[in-house]
């Protein structure tokens, strides 16, 4: 499909400086991260930050994601203890992020924040991203860059087609991983408030104690918390076998035959591939103009966990 979009900045040397320049003067652009694009501006900048919540349309008690370059940065903000640091040495730069106390003198701006004391920190491992932070002196603030409750982008015409030229956009390619990240609570009961690449076995090998995911948040200090998530607008039906022909079926495994509606997420089983391809096809499908959705099972384990957290919060009424 011939790309109508003008607003995709290919990354190189001259284009850093034009993409620095914009997010100095608080406005808001897309950006490539290895789990899925974000919407990135100044997390020390109130107008900043109401850009992302109006263009997006969220909710302002949904927290945002505070993106840095490295811990020099993060330390003025958040409060690290032994368990964050015995985390990020195994984990960071990666799909990893940790619930901490806000610092009081934190410059994090409060609506961010969805005005709490904790504060979702990231290190994105996006060269790309990673080489933008750098050159800043402020965080960004970087939901993903989808309409809220809509399906997360993983390449730049994902986000023109959610926003079309309302922002720029920068071409990092398609998103490694295509999940958005673990998050670790790391403030009163360590535990998963979001399920990603990194799993709870993964993180118990490290801190040595049972981590659980937890499915309810009396105060929502993380994104993708709430009941319906990661839609694309389609009736959506789990754990089915079979699938009617006029609807769109999403398979996983080579037991199940290619067919003109099926879509598999990996014939070879492999979980990864899989996460990586289950926005695609959401957006594959929602694009063909299927009515519903059914969806066959898939394996609760490693990555899996995600993928499953992800379909049942799509497919909530």
């Amino acid at each position: 499909m011939k790309n109508i979009y003008l607003n995709i900045i290919k990354f190189n040397s001259k284009n850093l400086n034009k993409i620095i320049k914009i997010l100095k003067k608080n406005d808001i652009i897309g950006l490539p991260t290895e789990t899925v694009y974000g919407l990135g501006g100044n997390a020390y900048s109130n107008s900043s930050i109401e850009k992302i919540f109006n263009v997006k349309k969220r909710f302002k008690k949904n927290p945002l994601i505070i993106h840095y370059y490295d811990l020099n940065h993060a330390k003025k903000d958040v409060v690290l203890d032994k368990n964050f640091y015995k985390i990020y040495k195994k984990f960071s730069p990666g799909p990893i992020t940790f619930i901490l106390k806000k610092k009081n003198n934190s410059r994090i701006k409060p609506l961010a924040c969805a005005n709490l004391k904790t504060v979702g920190i990231r290190f994105p491992k996006n060269k790309v991203v990673r080489k933008i932070l750098k050159e800043l002196n402020f965080p960004l603030a970087m939901p993903s860059a989808n309409k809220s409750s809509s399906i997360s982008p993983i390449k730049p015409l994902d986000v023109c087609e959610e926003f079309k030229n309302k922002i720029k956009v920068v071409d990092g390619g398609v998103s490694k991983i295509g999940l958005e990240s673990t998050v670790l609570n790391l403030v009163g009961k360590t535990n998963i408030l979001r399920p990603g690449k990194i799993t709870p076995k993964q993180i118990e090998n490290v801190l040595k104690t049972k981590i659980r995911i937890s499915s309810k948040q009396k105060t929502i200090k993380s994104p993708g918390s709430f009941r319906k998530h990661y839609s694309p607008g389609i009736p959506m039906f789990l754990n089915k076998k079979k699938c009617p022909k006029k609807y769109a079926f999403i398979t996983f495994g080579a037991r199940y035959p290619v067919t003109r509606n099926s879509f598999n997420l990996s014939r070879k089983s492999n979980l990864n591939e899989a996460a990586k391809n289950l926005y695609k096809y959401f957006r594959n499908i929602k694009k063909k103009g299927y009515k519903k959705i059914y969806v066959t099972k898939i394996p609760n384990k490693g990555i899996g966990y995600a993928i499953n957290d992800r379909l049942k919060r799509a497919s909530s009424k």
